[in-house]
């Protein structure tokens, strides 16, 4: 490592460190959480549609936490009541190519589930290989395709009383809870989601390739946060909201910056979305609300 760059932390450090956020959530939120969100770029509108906030507070008031350095990622959690359950928001994640390690990446998701959330629901702003499904459209993602070249599970085996680090992703997301979310709105279509370190967007024969593997969308997130979400045993259900055409299917360049005003714009979709659904996937999680 370069010399002031911190070492990535090892496999027991990085649990060790969740285990220590999780409590700190519980104990600021007063409640353990049963479902996890975590929202994409600039999309504050669809936290707000989900309900008032009773604890809001910056992610890094919870050990392990740094701020993330994305525009349109705020770096807040929220905590709020829905469908019986008690829900935690993410507003923003950390990304690889902001040069955070995997345990990073991760270290939301962990932090929830290890706190109680047996539901982690993963959104993120994608482009679509598919002319067909422009700006605006939701998808379920169906499966992925990890071409980051990073695992949140390499390293040490995980410490004792987690599962071990060969975790089947047969069925990484919950088929089950695409259901119920198809229950909400029948239109939702499907899609493999690619993805890649970033951050650079991807060159038109890159999407090609990732077409002809079966992808249907394309970004720089979420696979690993699924992951170690399916690892500690949580259902997970991914959203993708289409945002922009990938590189050689749209007419345009890529901009960073239109992507953002597109997800603002069709933020409301998402949240049209989740005000319905969040209270299904806590299904039979509900229960009496904490006095």
């Amino acid at each position: 490592m370069s010399p002031g760059v911190a070492s990535p932390p090892s496999t027991v450090e990085a649990f060790a460190v969740a285990e220590k956020a999780a409590e700190e959530l519980v104990r600021r939120v007063g409640a353990a959480p049963k479902v996890a969100v975590v929202l994409g770029s600039g999309w504050r509108p669809v936290a707000d549609a989900l309900g008032d906030a009773e604890v809001e507070l910056p992610m890094t008031a919870l050990p392990g936490f740094r701020a993330p350095s994305v525009p349109g990622h705020e770096g807040t959690v929220r905590s709020l009541w829905a469908g019986g359950a008690q829900v935690v928001v993410f507003l923003g994640r950390s990304h690889l190519y902001e040069g955070r390690s995997p345990a990073e990446v991760v270290h939301a998701v962990r932090t929830a589930v290890i706190a109680g959330a047996s539901v982690v629901v993963l959104t993120n702003a994608a482009g679509s290989l598919d002319p067909a499904l422009g700006p605006g459209g939701v998808v379920l993602i169906r499966d992925h395709i990890n071409l980051t070249g990073a695992s949140p599970l390499s390293g040490d085996e995980p410490p004792a009383g987690y599962p071990s680090r060969f975790v089947d992703l047969t069925d990484l997301y919950s088929g089950r809870l695409r259901e119920v979310s198809r229950s909400v709105d029948g239109s939702l279509a499907e899609g493999v989601y690619a993805a890649l370190r970033g951050p650079h967007y991807e060159t038109p024969a890159e999407i090609a390739m990732l077409r002809s593997a079966g992808a249907g969308l394309v970004g720089m997130s979420t696979a690993l946060e699924a992951i170690a979400a399916r690892h500690l045993g949580a259902s997970v259900l991914g959203l993708s909201l289409v945002t922009n055409l990938a590189a050689g299917v749209s007419p345009e360049p890529l901009d960073h910056a239109e992507v953002l005003a597109a997800g603002a714009a069709a933020g409301p979709r998402l949240g049209e979305l989740l005000v319905p659904l969040l209270p299904r996937l806590a299904g039979p999680l509900t229960g009496p609300r904490p006095a």
